[in-house]
């Protein structure tokens, strides 16, 4: 029974049946059929966004609650999807530690198992019919005594590594299938995030005229700029963004007496046009703008003899990236060494800068809401700087700025997000 168990487990893939030609028939034509309901869904799927989109139109907080949902819920899927390849990697190293395991002793275990066939093909003699037969009797005991306690031992250690085998293998599976829902689920999200954005953009067509005016000088004031400080000097008295910012952030400031709910109600308005309190309030209630882990924070080492100005983050290939706080976009584009660069204007002096995405999706002088997708991470570093961290995976970098100086963020950011991303 053990050696059968042991062959079977050892048994290359080479040795077993062949498919049937008809099953491979019948899996062909159940794989036809799958791709059939998935593309009947994504059409499906199409009309209930044209649907969702349509009843929208016009309704700036509906929209804007829409994305705001949206968003936490590809933030959430994202999550969800790292512990899920953290764990399928658990699983694939435990059934490495087990296969290994099994290798080490297969000789001793085939030296044990043989010599149990051996005893089996010539089974000891009736003790009381010779002498000389008593005394093979006396010796396949002692032989038998020896050998079966080796014999339990390892067998009982190969049914425990072959059952912890089959419980991996079985959960390897279902992570691997719980892997491919969630990877489904956010296909679906950032296809409404996508939607709902280019509804929200749509609406800011009217003014495209000046927009676009205004984009181009940004253009300009960027080429003229040596470094961000300089860029943010200009801009702040240039951009009209930034007036508008100001002005916001003295009604903010002049809002009194609220209190940490108040604060917080203020922050999950999604019909607000102006910050809902003053960015020096916003402390401890900040959402990150991206999953991920911390890879430099601020004030670490910066290699060059100075120090981190903002923090590193590295996500997952093509992350969501949202506002950390209400404010205005007065810069989004190309930037020197920051590769794609957005600057949020979150009044009373502070800005906020987010580089290292692939691709932006507000325009200059857009007020976004803490929480809303603004930009969508590519499938490598960006960043001139990231070079140094020894890594191929996305990084985001996020600086915070009061009067042109750069500040810690790490006290603005919510609880529960900040020990997330310090993992």
């Amino acid at each position: 029974m053990v050696a059968a168990v042991w062959l079977a487990c050892g048994a290359p893939l080479a040795a077993q049946t062949a498919a049937d030609p008809k099953d491979a028939a019948a899996q062909h034509q159940r794989r036809i059929e799958e791709l059939d309901a998935d593309i009947k869904g994504s059409k499906a799927e199409q009309e209930r966004l044209a649907s969702e989109i349509a009843d929208l139109k016009g309704d700036r907080t509906k929209l804007n609650a829409a994305l705001l949902d949206t968003a936490k819920k590809v933030r959430d899927v994202e999550g969800k999807l790292d512990a899920s390849e953290q764990r399928l990697l658990q699983l694939n190293r435990e059934a490495s530690d087990i296969r290994e395991s099994l290798d080490a002793r297969r000789s001793v275990l085939a030296e044990v198992l043989g010599g149990l066939v051996r005893l089996g093909r010539r089974p000891p003699p009736a003790l009381l019919v010779r002498p000389d037969d008593a005394l093979k009797s006396v010796r396949s005991a002692m032989l038998l005594g020896a050998v079966l306690p080796e014999l339990k031992a390892e067998t009982e250690m190969l049914a425990t590594e072959l059952a912890a085998q089959e419980r991996v293998r079985q959960e390897s599976a279902r992570e691997r299938d719980a892997l491919a829902e969630l990877k489904d689920s956010l296909a679906g999200e950032r296809r409404r995030t996508a939607a709902l954005i280019d509804e929200r953009q749509k609406s800011l067509e009217a003014s495209e005229a000046a927009l676009q005016s205004e984009q181009q000088h940004a253009d300009a004031l960027a080429a003229e700029a040596s470094n961000v400080r300089d860029l943010l000097a200009r801009v702040e008295t240039e951009i009209t963004a930034a007036r508008k910012a100001a002005e916001a952030a003295k009604a903010a400031q002049n809002k009194a007496g609220q209190g940490p709910a108040d604060r917080l109600a203020a922050l999950q308005d999604p019909g607000r046009l102006t910050p809902g309190i003053a960015f020096a309030d916003a402390k401890g209630l900040l959402p990150l703008p991206a999953g991920g882990t911390v890879l430099k924070a601020f004030g670490a080492d910066d290699g060059y003899g100075g120090q981190e100005k903002g923090v590193s983050f590295g996500t997952r290939t093509e992350a969501q990236v949202t506002a950390p706080s209400d404010g205005w976009v007065v810069y989004a584009g190309p930037f020197r060494s920051y590769g794609q660069l957005l600057i949020i204007n979150a009044g009373g002096g502070y800005h906020i800068l987010l580089a290292g995405m692939d691709k932006i999706t507000v325009e200059l002088g857009q007020f976004v809401l803490s929480g809303e997708p603004v930009a969508v991470m590519g499938q490598g570093p960006q960043l001139v700087s990231s070079v140094g961290l020894g890594t191929a995976q996305p990084i985001l970098y996020v600086e915070f700025r009061k009067d042109g100086n750069s500040i810690d963020p790490t006290p603005w950011w919510a609880t529960s997000e900040s020990e997330k991303a310090r993992g």
